[in-house]
């Protein structure tokens, strides 16, 4: 087997930069698929873990489009109508309902946010309960805010890091010329939480002119009821809307789904690109050594051996190519995360790209299966040379 290897590789170095674009073909190949597949564990992964941080199961919003607002909020901006914080009472009331908070979003441009310019998400809150429904939020230093009317705020990690901002520093809401203190900074959570500001509820009512108007109603349900049967009750309020936070995860992935299905296309026909490939440099070899292989059989080679030692040469450029590939996936998943974000109408924190050992053996075991069905063919008419036409230099076509 060390044997038939060695010929096998100094066989494709014969003609090496078309065994090197070879190579190339079945990585770019590799590539694509394994980038494919991690953006699609990846992405999923990324989606349940921002939608579990919100801390809630169903939201409460007036009418208007419901998904635009669940990802707008997903996305850390604001609300795109008000409703009156009063509805809070018949929410509460539900046997389903475990807890709920009221948050009112407002979007202030900041010229200070990049070289441009940028948009700063304030969130008005009521932190008792909204603590209640997302306990996982650490302080990485100071507290909540000391009174409900203060102006005070609570940076998320990213928005305390991007100002520069510690407890005890004054911050000035841009637009607004109101001045807050900062009494707390978030640890770092990977969600939408990182780059938000938070404010007492009453405090950001009152500098937007909304005494009694809130944008979203978070609500947490109790341990295994039933969101349906919630959600039937609840659209009989007036002038809202419910959001399921499940329904917005599945229309997201339906939408991202279509967007998969043309880039496994992509990835099918780049494979069966790299497999031409393999057959072309493969089949191609085998004529251009026509006689030596007649010279072999004549030795006594059996057809079986000259079938493996092809069929070797196959596996080599399909294991060299695959590696390779894998190595580029790994190497620009990060580059890749940053491209697809930019194209996605809505991308979650963490990575997009998740590439596991897993996932590079299905990779690699792919791309390996289908070079070895590649190379059946030039295998088999190599196997099938007859000597002496070999030797005589008859039927190298």
């Amino acid at each position: 087997m060390i044997t038939k290897f060695q010929v096998a590789y100094k066989n494709l170095w014969r003609k090496k930069v078309r065994s090197i674009l070879t190579v190339i073909g079945i990585a770019l190949s590799a590539w694509v698929l394994i980038s494919l597949l991690g953006f699609n564990r990846g992405y999923e992964n990324s989606l349940n873990k921002d939608i579990d941080n919100m801390g809630f199961q169903l939201m409460i919003m007036a009418k208007g489009c419901p998904y635009e607002a669940a990802t707008l909020m997903l996305k850390g901006g604001t609300g795109l109508r008000y409703m009156d914080e009063s509805i809070m009472k018949k929410i509460t009331s539900e046997p389903e309902v475990d807890k709920i908070t009221p948050i009112l979003m407002s979007a202030v441009f900041d010229p200070n946010k990049g070289e441009s310019g940028g948009i700063a998400a304030y969130f008005g809150v009521e932190p008792a309960s909204f603590a209640a429904v997302k306990p996982f939020l650490k302080f990485k230093t100071g507290k909540w805010f000391t009174d409900l009317n203060a102006y005070e705020v609570v940076m998320g990690f990213e928005a305390a890091e991007l100002e520069q901002r510690e407890v005890g520093d004054m911050i000035l809401m841009p637009d607004k010329n109101v001045q807050f203190k900062v009494v707390g900074i978030l640890e770092r959570t990977g969600t939408q939480d990182d780059g938000t500001i938070f404010v007492p509820l009453k405090t950001l009512q009152k500098i937007f002119n909304r005494p009694t108007e809130i944008t979203t109603i978070g609500i947490k349900l109790k341990k295994g009821m039933d969101s349906t049967r919630l959600e039937d009750k609840l659209y009989q309020l007036p002038d809202v809307q419910i959001v399921s936070l499940e329904q917005v995860k599945q229309t997201i992935m339906k939408l991202i789904s279509t967007a998969k299905i043309m880039v496994l296309s992509i990835a099918i026909i780049a494979i069966l690109i790299a497999m031409v490939g393999v057959i072309n440099t493969i089949l191609t070899s085998v004529w251009e050594r026509f006689q030596e292989i007649g010279i072999l059989k004549t030795i006594g080679a059996m057809p079986r051996d000259i079938f493996l030692l092809i069929w070797m040469e196959t596996l080599i450029l399909c294991t060299m190519g695959g590696l390779l590939g894998v190595i580029l996936a790994l190497i620009l998943s990060r580059v890749t995360d940053i491209l697809i974000r930019r194209v996605l109408p809505y991308a979650p924190g963490g990575g997009l790209v998740v590439i596991d050992l897993k996932l590079v053996l299905v990779t690699m075991f792919g791309i390996i299966f289908i070079g070895l069905v590649s190379g059946i063919y030039p295998a088999w008419k190599a196997g099938r040379i007859r000597p002496l036409e070999a030797i005589r230099g008859e039927g190298g076509k």
